[in-house]
């Protein structure tokens, strides 16, 4: 039994104070999921390769009652958090960008200037989007988390998984084609 799945197995038991150590254990890994997530976004969150990690294991924390039976899964999970880091981040900067609570005032629309990116539009989007693919195929769901959002390769994905690259491949094409659907 590998130390990850013997600590797993730990959490599983109810030894929550075990969690820092699996977390240190696989925090190069994540580091590098996130390191490739920031790195693809640019400036539109504002997050670098550390705060994202370590929002992600404080989200960990705030979520005590979920359980991993393997790696597989953990991965799967932190690609979740990590998207849902990464959509918050984007929805807070628009918001402070449109001066969050504070009173509008009209200017005249033709000199207009666009204050949001549209790479935060983008990210925006495609989480609506998957929302909607969600309903259809949450598998497909899984894939573009880990592969938009924590940047990870096919090959990473199938791995995680335990599915074949073969079927991966294809879930994210099919996963893409409804994504530039939506998008369009």
């Amino acid at each position: 039994m590998g130390q990850v799945t013997m600590l797993l197995s730990a959490l599983a038991d109810g030894q929550s104070e075990r969690f820092g150590e699996l977390y240190a254990l696989l925090y190069p890994e994540l580091r590098r999921l996130a390191h490739s997530r920031v790195r693809r976004s640019g400036d539109i969150t504002l997050l670098d390769t550390t705060s994202l990690v370590h929002e992600a294991y404080l989200r960990f924390e705030r979520t005590k009652d979920v359980a991993f039976s393997d790696r597989a899964q953990f991965m799967a999970y932190a690609a979740r958090v990590m998207r849902s880091i990464v959509v918050d981040a984007v929805r807070a900067r628009s918001a402070e960008r449109r001066g969050g609570d504070a009173v509008h005032v009209e200017l005249d629309d033709a000199e207009a200037i666009p204050l949001v990116d549209p790479g935060a539009n983008e990210v925006l989007r495609v989480h609506e989007s998957l929302e909607q693919l969600a309903e259809i195929d949450p598998r497909l769901v899984e894939v573009v988390e880990m592969r938009y959002f924590a940047g990870m390769t096919v090959t990473e994905i199938a791995g995680v998984l335990n599915r074949a690259e073969r079927t991966v491949a294809r879930d994210w094409e099919k996963a893409r084609l409804f994504l530039h659907a939506c998008l369009r």
